[in-house]
């Protein structure tokens, strides 16, 4: 049905424990920071309305309030490389170590260990989040070519079924392109780029083994993400009423908020436990297939940016670590 163990992604959460709370330290603060700025913004806005009339003042703590959303987005924004390289990047590089059944050096931090595979195999986060970015184009460009190839199908009221299937397709291949990091710390690639020219390729011709995993996951994610934001719509709407002006839409907002921290720091990293385990079963023992490169190379400039990143790449002058032994070991 599926090629991953429930049991032991879970496992791998309870082992990757402190790289779990560091996740829900990180996305938890940033949930804190939407909802104090944008508070801080309403609060704002309920003073400066208070100069003019009721419809002044709810029009301004609406501003306000929308005003320091805008804020804090912008502000993440530009903190996002860092986050893909010290929280998302460095937690798939300890979980490949102990899915490999690789023991952690004794002395370090689970932390400390992360930021230094990463730093080996992609150097600065300008590097990695290029990757990350030419990936998920790639993937965007292959998703359009199979949404492509179901439109020629002569099947009645396929309109609806291409919105299902595209909502599905953009859920179900949100996280490839962590799958795709984790192959390049896996394999010790000295060539980052050319490591996810491979990892795409090895994806593709799994396609379909790998969409399956993808479903369950997509319906386990999806589901418990939905339990999460119905159980948190009774809190945020006590937040929001102690706010000026008792914004309406606020409760809606901000139990979405904590619904996406939960499913960031908690949910999310369990799917990436159980699909890199899939991948790994699915494609091991396997070589990149050329007939594969070529169809990927054909419906993508992303992936061929890839590749001439991959020809241009030098390395990152810093110590390797141990070679890759035992590919196939269990943790």
């Amino acid at each position: 049905m599926w090629d991953f163990n429930i049991a032991r992604g879970l496992g791998l959460m309870v082992r990757t424990a402190p790289f779990v709370a560091f996740r829900a330290l990180v996305y938890f603060a940033i949930a804190a920071a939407y909802v104090l700025v944008t508070g801080t913004g309403a609060g704002i806005g309920y003073g400066v309305g208070a100069l003019g009339d009721t419809d002044f003042q709810l029009s301004s703590t609406l501003w306000g309030g929308g005003l320091g959303f805008a804020l804090t987005a912008g502000v993440l924004y530009f903190l996002r490389e860092y986050i893909l390289y010290t929280v998302k990047a460095g937690h798939i590089a300890v979980m490949v170590e102990l899915l490999d059944g690789r023991p952690l050096p004794d002395g370090m931090s689970q932390i400390a260990f992360a930021r230094s595979v990463v730093t080996q195999r992609f150097g600065q986060t300008s590097v990695l989040f290029g990757i990350d970015q030419l990936v998920k184009g790639v993937i965007n460009a292959v998703t359009g070519l199979l949404e492509g190839l179901f439109t020629l199908l002569p099947i009645p009221g396929l309109d609806r079924l291409m919105a299902i299937l595209r909502a599905y397709l953009k859920l179900a291949v949100g996280l490839v392109d962590e799958v795709i990091l984790a192959h390049a710390m896996r394999t010790r690639s000295d060539n980052p780029y050319q490591s996810a020219r491979e990892a795409l390729v090895l994806y593709g011709q799994n396609a379909k083994p790998m969409l399956i995993n993808a479903a369950w996951l997509t319906l386990f994610v999806y589901g418990l993400s939905l339990l999460v934001f119905l159980l948190m719509l009774a809190p945020a709407a006590a937040l929001v009423y102690v706010l000026p002006g008792a914004w309406t839409a606020g409760g809606f907002v901000f139990a979405l908020l904590f619904a996406w921290a939960i499913k960031a720091a908690l949910i999310e990293p369990f799917a990436i436990a159980c699909l890199l385990q899939a991948f790994f079963k699915v494609t091991d023992g396997q070589q990149p297939s050329p007939e594969w490169e070529q169809r990927i190379s054909g419906a993508s400039r992303k992936f061929q940016e890839l590749g001439a990143r991959a020809a241009r790449w030098v390395g990152v002058k810093s110590p390797s670590p141990a070679p890759f032994a035992d590919k196939g070991a269990q943790a």
